[in-house]
């Protein structure tokens, strides 16, 4: 409901209400809980409202990997864990960042920095595939004998496809029939890009059962779990109901 001026009253974190205030609506929280303000930096957006409990988690979860990679006799197929998970690390941050944006010049920036980070996460999960394949292949080991070797040939298959129509949809949108066909498949990429996030923290947990952890990492299963929760928590209820199809908007009065 508008003013008298006619300008559409504010919330008090800044966000307006109406049209506005129901296109930032998330999950969980009152509307407009988790957008961006303008007159704060996008950075804000990496721990704003339950962002800080997935920074928690994830970078816990991290330090947890990489200090019992770090702390045992490195190896190649060190490379595999530390790549593997510098990359959910990164993606992380890509969702995180991305979430709270709502207006057109917030979603502009917000796009590239999570391209950027998408890259980095993409070159990263390259890396520790190709490492995997290369000590396989070297030490003549069966690729496929574990539920964390299935779970990772699942989620980068889902992964390449995300990139792939993330990617095409953002530089060739001809290809969908025009741009506004292409921003119509904005939904569904975020659907499977939330998707994608499930299955590789499926990925990190079941690596806990994997020969190589149990003899020489030792990460133990709950915690894995706990943190993996933390992402969850932190991520899943900022999801804006609008970009999801699952609010429409009513027209501010």
């Amino acid at each position: 409901m508008a003013s008298s001026t006619g300008i559409p009253a504010r919330l008090p974190n800044g966000s307006e209400t109406g049209l506005t205030s129901r296109e930032t609506e998330p999950l969980l929280g009152r509307p407009g809980a988790v957008a961006q303000e303008e007159d704060k930096s996008a950075l804000n957006n990496l721990v704003l409202g339950t962002g800080i409990i997935a920074q928690i988690g994830i970078w816990l979860l991290a330090v947890i990997i990489w200090a019992s990679v770090l702390t045992k006799p490195l190896i190649l197929f060190s490379g595999h864990p530390l790549a593997q998970s510098l990359a959910v690390l990164v993606l992380v941050q890509s969702v995180l960042f991305l979430q709270p944006t709502h207006t057109s010049e917030q979603k502009r920036l917000g796009q590239r920095v999570h391209g950027l980070l998408n890259l980095v996460a993409f070159l990263a999960l390259v890396a520790g595939v190709t490492i995997i394949e290369y000590n396989k292949e070297k030490s003549h080991n069966a690729h496929f004998h574990s539920v964390h070797g299935y779970l990772g040939v699942i989620t980068s298959i889902v992964l390449l496809l995300q990139y792939l129509v993330g990617f095409t949809m953002w530089a060739t949108p001809k290809l969908y029939g025009g741009e506004n066909n292409a921003k119509a498949v904005w939904k569904y990429h975020r659907y499977s890009g939330y998707l994608v996030l499930a299955l590789l923290l499926a990925t990190v947990n079941s690596a806990t059962q994997t020969d190589y952890n149990k003899n020489v990492l030792k990460i133990k299963l709950w915690a894995t779990l706990v943190l993996s929760a933390l992402i969850v928590i932190g991520v899943y209820p900022r999801i804006q109901k609008q970009k999801l199809g699952f609010a429409r908007p009513s027209v501010a009065l």
